[in-house]
């Protein structure tokens, strides 16, 4: 059994004449159509609009996200708001004192690096954990230092 009916046929083939002759346009914003597809579509909602036998639209497919996408979007406000927790006062004061400019694109990058450390010694296994605070202790003392 066809899917397509005669007047449905007809009714595309008479859009696919009236784009290549450039009379054929859009419903919507009136523009020209130059292409072939569009030209079918327009052709078969016109017959779907005057009861010829057409098939139904497909539906619109949905996107599936990659699992991982998701739970790292859902994990990264935790650790902002953890982040948040252990500022100090005094680090919160010296925040909003600091100049929109390099001081503040320092800071944050510096506590981004912070917030990564913290998340790959939390997945790190003991070992490494201790290497990780070795390496860490000099890089503080220095930072206090100047």
């Amino acid at each position: 059994m066809a899917k397509y009916s005669k007047k449905s046929q007809d009714k595309v083939e008479e859009n696919m004449h009236e784009m290549k002759e450039g009379k054929l346009k859009s419903g919507r914003s009136g523009r020209k159509v130059t292409n072939p597809k569009q030209a079918i579509a327009i052709g078969l909602s016109e017959a779907r609009k005057e009861g010829a036998k057409v098939p139904k639209k497909a539906a619109a497919k949905k996107r599936a996200t990659p699992k991982k996408k998701a739970a790292a979007k859902k994990a990264a406000p935790k650790k902002k708001a953890a982040a948040k927790k252990r500022a100090t006062p005094k680090k919160k004061a010296a925040a909003k004192k600091a100049a929109p400019g390099k001081k503040a694109a320092a800071k944050k990058a510096t506590a981004k690096r912070a917030t990564a450390k913290r998340a790959t010694a939390k997945k790190a296994s003991p070992k490494k954990k201790a290497a990780a605070k070795k390496r860490a202790t000099p890089k503080k003392k220095a930072a206090t230092k100047s």
